[in-house]
């Protein structure tokens, strides 16, 4: 069995882009931009940006989350985030 990596932060660097600290000492930023621009669920944080900045870590920092219209959580978890800013990284390490 895999050892969840949780984050211990998360913060926003402009709309839609989180730097994350992960309890193994890793950071990294990641972009969900392209994650936001479609999709019923985030219509929410698209018809008012700022509303991204109002995230927080769920507890036992699995996920960053946010409360939508209808006072439900919207969150992306730990494992996702992870692989996407992992993603991210490679692409600027190929592109430099």
């Amino acid at each position: 069995m895999t050892e969840i990596i949780r984050m211990r932060s998360a913060e926003p660097v402009v709309y839609g882009v989180l730097k994350i600290g992960w309890d193994d000492g890793h950071e990294a930023v990641v972009d969900l931009r392209p994650v936001f621009a479609s999709g019923p669920v985030f219509d929410f944080l698209r018809r008012d940006p700022r509303r991204f900045f109002d995230l927080h870590l769920t507890e036992h920092g699995n996920s960053v989350a946010w409360t939508d219209d209808e006072g439900d959580e919207v969150d992306l978890g730990t494992e996702s985030l992870r692989r996407r800013a992992d993603q991210q990284a490679e692409i600027l390490r190929r592109a430099g």
